[in-house]
């Protein structure tokens, strides 16, 4: 009994172990018992919050350590919203980003400054300070979205970076009201902001690359990725409270500024995702529930009539701007209920705002009591609005983010049936270039199939040495590990065989491969003679797509790819298949695609651009024979990749084969990548002028995303 005599179980909790356990207990079971009725995730770490609270049964104090938590879990919000918005799409939509902003600041504003002044009778910098408070909002329900798989669907595009443009004016307004209330209001006042502010700005977006791409190249080991990430998120967090404005603001802006180092299939986008997911933002939603007093509301009729009013116009302004929204891009019913239940939610600037100016004294009543620019009753109706708000934003989020994904599925409903197995086929041989044909895999791959990676080893079958069959053991092992960490599944083979390129085509068959990535030994290059051997042997005997793969320096480092297309390359049977895979490369690494082929040529892939939009440029390059001066245009941490044609293919051409010996004269400081269209054994004149028109235009005419071109050549054409 000596050792429980030491313990002490007096409320709240001041034992380290027992609170952090208890924190880990509450952030596991509380949602899975409030998932049992229906009730968001979020909305269940919140009310757990209040109720083991100072508020509560006080269990836990909201000390330093859940502060300390909850703040990395508000930035982690942040920071994988600007990490996992699709850039090009970003750009594409940046002035509707900016008209939504406006909506979502200015209605709030206009309707909360007439509430404040006329329904709570406030001051006219008190009512200005509220509507402010109404016209921010936090990215709450984001892991919601996030689950959901629909991030890059054009709504949470625009409400993300709306958020961005709203709550930098909103925290603006706070500083300009806090200021006239303290007589700082000045010119020098002005150009301080305005300064700091550029100054911050250009760090973060220019800088902040540079030092990555840096890091990201000489240093390859995980913990310190994750660890160089999480130091570059505070620090912008930091410039941000130094320039000015809310911290929060700055994580956004890191996310956006690291969002092309940091691919979205990527082992340590998973792993920040994670560590986000299950330990930062559930901290950060326990510790706005402590902030949770029940008891104000029954015992001050003014506080509750607050409350009540705070709740009415932040909710309802934050409904008309999505509604206006949706009118105005003509969006649907579960984009609108997407962009409000973003949008609704009420935590961390709120919280800043009210903060500041319950801290902001005017002067003292006759009593000798501090006058404040935000009184007890706005304090503590904030707290309210705070759980009404995320409660209504999660429920609705919830809803509309379920029929999303449903109208998003259900597009490609009724191709379902004819879509066959996508299988990537990865021979490794060297331990050196495992990982980078993997993540090169992962990269291509359509992200719904987790199972669509195949690596193989092969054994000569008259090798009498034990030791080869455990190389390739570890080898297969080592590419399973870093699949797994991307969260995908990787089949791996060993094969004996006496030749390599009879074993390679056997698995092809025998597992319905779809594509095979070839990489190089980087000691060793691409000759004529190994590209000779490769087309007449492997690529001789199998159809399917093929990359051939020399890997330099990391994928995430690569600021564009300059792809250059072969005249009549719309011709050939795979060119929907490789320029998939290629559009993939784009999507997935957030890398600007630079086309170099025909007129005739690039206009079908503009197609593409139009319907599935990627940051792509377009030159205009037909003469093959002039191909050196690509060699031009490819600066540092470009990638080149070639599309080549099998002979007798409609595109081939016979300088193809001085491809090998400029590679490694020109190129071989960079990356590069071999692209061998997939072909077929009948007609072929027959299959590609399919309707008079090269393939892609039926294509392009009958998908709806860019993951249905397989599915759609399959109907066309019945593939079994």
């Amino acid at each position: 009994m000596l050792f429980l005599a030491e313990l002490n179980f007096s409320l709240p909790w001041s034992n380290p172990v027992l609170i952090f356990s208890s924190i880990l207990f509450i952030i596991l079971f509380a949602p899975l018992l409030l998932n049992r009725i229906k009730i968001p995730q979020l909305i269940g770490l919140i009310v757990a919050g209040a109720i083991i609270g100072p508020n509560g049964i006080n269990l836990l104090e909201r000390d330093s350590s859940v502060v300390l938590f909850g703040t990395v879990g508000l930035l982690y919000i942040m920071f994988l919203a600007g990490l996992e918005i699709d850039m090009a799409d970003f750009k594409k939509n940046s002035g509707k980003s900016v008209i939504f902003g406006l909506y979502t600041f200015l209605i709030p504003m206009v309707l909360g400054t007439l509430g404040g002044l006329y329904i709570l009778n406030f001051s006219f910098p008190t009512s200005i300070l509220l509507a402010s408070m109404f016209a921010s909002h936090t990215l709450l329900a984001y892991p919601i979205i996030s689950k959901m798989g629909i991030v890059k669907n054009r709504a949470v595009n625009i409400t993300v970076g709306g958020t961005v443009i709203t709550d930098t004016l909103a925290l603006l307004v706070l500083a300009v009201v806090v200021g006239v209330s303290a007589g700082e209001l000045t010119n020098e006042f002005w150009i301080r902001l305005i300064v700091s502010l550029l100054i911050f700005s250009a760090i973060v977006a220019f800088v902040f690359p540079i030092i990555g791409r840096w890091f990201f190249k000489k240093f390859d080991d995980n913990v310190s990725q994750y660890i160089f990430v999480l130091g570059m998120v505070f620090f912008a967090a930091f410039l941000a409270e130094a320039a000015g404005v809310e911290a929060i603001i700055g994580a956004f802006l890191a996310g956006l500024a690291l969002n092309k180092l940091i691919p979205h299939t990527s082992p340590l986008m998973n792993r920040i995702e994670f560590v986000g997911n299950a330990l930062f933002i559930p901290f950060f939603l326990i510790g706005v529930g402590m902030l949770i007093d029940f008891r104000v509301f029954f015992n001050n009729v003014e506080t509750i009539i607050v409350a009540v009013v705070m709740s009415v116009i932040a909710t309802s302004s934050k409904f008309i701007a999505a509604w206006v929204t949706q009118k105005t891009f003509k969006f649907s019913r579960a984009q609108r209920d997407v962009i409000f239940g973003l949008s609704n939610a009420q935590a961390a600037a709120t919280l800043a705002a009210v903060l500041v100016g319950y801290n902001v004294i005017l002067g003292e009543d006759a009593n000798g009591e501090p006058i404040r620019l935000l009184g007890e009753s706005i304090l503590n109706g904030t707290i309210l609005m705070i759980l009404v708000t995320c409660t209504i934003a999660s429920f609705v989020a919830q809803k509309g983010a379920t029929k999303l994904a449903i109208e998003e599925e259900s597009g490609n409903g009724d191709e379902e049936e004819s879509e066959a197995e996508e299988k990537i086929l990865i021979p490794v041989n060297y331990p050196e270039n495992v990982e980078e044909l993997i993540h090169l895999g992962v990269t291509i791959k359509t992200k719904s199939q987790k199972d669509a990676l195949v690596a193989l080893n092969i054994i000569p079958s008259d090798s009498q040495d034990a030791s080869m069959e455990k190389q390739a053991k570890k080898l297969l092992e080592k590419a399973s590990v870093f699949a797994a960490s991307t969260d995908n599944h990787l089949t791996e083979l060993t094969r004996f065989d006496s030749n390599v390129v009879n074993g390679i085509t056997n698995v092809v068959k025998e597992n319905k491969v779809t594509d095979i990535i070839l990489g190089l030994h980087k000691s060793q290059g691409i000759s004529g003679s190994l590209l000779g051997k490769l087309t007449e042997g492997i690529l001789g005997k199998i159809n399917l797509t093929a990359l051939i793969y020399n890997s330099v320096q990391p994928l995430n480092t690569i600021k564009r790819y300059i792809v250059v297309v072969p005249p009549g390359a719309e011709h050939e049977m795979g060119f929907a298949f490789w320029l998939l895979r290629v559009w993939n490369i784009g999507r997935n690494t957030g890398a600007k695609l630079v086309f170099y082929a025909s007129e005739e040529t690039l206009s079908y892939i503009q197609q593409v651009q139009k319907k599935f939009s990627v940051e792509a440029e377009f030159e205009d390059f037909s003469d093959w024979d002039d191909f050196l001066i690509i060699s031009k245009d490819l600066k540092d941490n470009d990638a080149l990749i070639v599309v080549m044609s099998r002979r007798g293919g409609v595109s081939y051409s016979p300088y193809m084969e001085k491809i090998p010996k400029y590679l490694n004269k020109y190129f071989k400081g960079n990356n590069y990548v071999l692209i061998y269209p997939m072909q077929f054994d009948f007609d072929q004149r027959g299959y590609t002028s399919y309707g008079g028109t090269p393939l892609l235009k039926p294509l392009l005419e009958g998908v709806s995303t860019l993951e249905s071109f397989p599915k759609v050549v399959g109907q066309l054409f019945k593939w079994k």
